[in-house]
């Protein structure tokens, strides 16, 4: 964290306002929380967390505060402190492009992060019957019907491996599995898994491939060398971003498929 010395602008101004809403709204957040000591405050109907926009006097840097702790987990950005604000986290935009960039991934943190999807989860099969293997089942394909939804939105609609973004060539991959998940709450858990290609989502669910807590791809003596340059093994980047709760899954998927 950085400690600055900047003054909010307050009260905030009538360009302030105009482009503050243009920008929450823009990005999903569309309902005013009004002002707070030069804070204008956004909320979503669909994502987890309000944000607080503002506006440093003099130098004119965009100032983004959000309320959701595990949204400021996930972000690399430097957070600045020194300033009081409504929010957890503190983050300094140049431009407004930048500012853009950033509310468009908290929205999709906040539609994705736990506890979201499980919440959307027991909401949906609350009233469904579980008695039978057939329901059992129709309750699972709900789950993973979210879940794919989450990840969609938390991988930015891409497969980190090989940038492919067309939907029907990418997979929900859970790391472990659905069956072996002791809780819904790591079943629906966006950490619990990755958004890949067909190809890598095959070799990934059966062992073929594993990755790092680095983010490194593993290979199994198992993985011929036709498949490996299927995969562009020797070019694929590291699978990023990972966080902790990632790195724990990974080591129980490496443990399981026998990389450890």
């Amino acid at each position: 964290m950085t400690t600055v010395g900047l003054t909010i602008e307050s009260p905030p101004g009538f360009v302030l306002r105009e482009e503050a809403h243009k920008a929450a709204y823009e990005n999903g957040f569309r309902i005013a929380l009004g002002v707070h000591e030069g804070w204008l405050g956004f909320r979503s109907t669909t994502a987890r967390g309000d944000i607080w926009i503002a506006r440093a006097e003099g130098e004119g840097s965009w100032l983004l505060s959000i309320t959701h702790a595990g949204i400021a987990a996930e972000f690399e950005l430097p957070a600045i402190k020194g300033i009081a604000s409504p929010g957890f986290a503190i983050y300094a935009f140049a431009s407004l492009q930048q500012l853009y960039q950033t509310l468009e991934r908290v929205y999709k943190l906040g539609v994705s992060l736990p506890d979201a999807p499980l919440e959307s989860f027991k909401k949906a099969t609350a009233h469904l019957p579980r008695a039978t293997e057939i329901e059992r089942l129709t309750i699972q394909r709900v789950g993973q019907s979210l879940f794919r939804d989450a990840l969609v939105e938390y991988w930015d609609g891409r497969c980190p491996l090989t940038g492919i973004t067309d939907t029907a060539l990418l997979r929900a991959s859970h790391i472990v599995p659905w069956a072996e998940c002791e809780t819904d709450e790591l079943r629906l858990d966006v950490h619990n898994g990755l958004l890949l290609s067909a190809l890598w989502d095959a070799a990934f669910d059966c062992g073929l491939i594993s990755f790092a807590d680095n983010g490194t791809v593993l290979r199994s003596p198992n993985l011929s060398d036709t498949a490996a340059e299927a995969l562009h093994l020797n070019i694929v980047p590291q699978l990023a971003p990972l966080t902790d709760q990632h790195r724990q899954n990974l080591q129980r998927h490496r443990a399981r498929q026998g990389f450890l």
